[in-house]
């Protein structure tokens, strides 16, 4: 399962529970903006990993 945090962040109680987190660092984005990047993140590292030159300018 994936969950994109609310504003003001997760309880000690939730984090807890996770077992993994990620963050785009300490930036606040709305969801919509989140989503996107994460969905571009996700497809540059699948680029990336295939040899596409994504990575590169091309």
């Amino acid at each position: 399962m994936l969950a994109i945090g609310p504003a003001d962040g997760w309880s000690t109680a939730a984090r807890a529970r996770a077992g993994l987190l990620l963050s785009f660092g300490a930036i606040t984005l709305p969801h919509e903006l989140a989503r996107v990047v994460l969905a571009e993140q996700i497809y540059r590292a699948l680029t990336i990993l295939a040899g596409h030159p994504y990575h590169s300018g091309h």
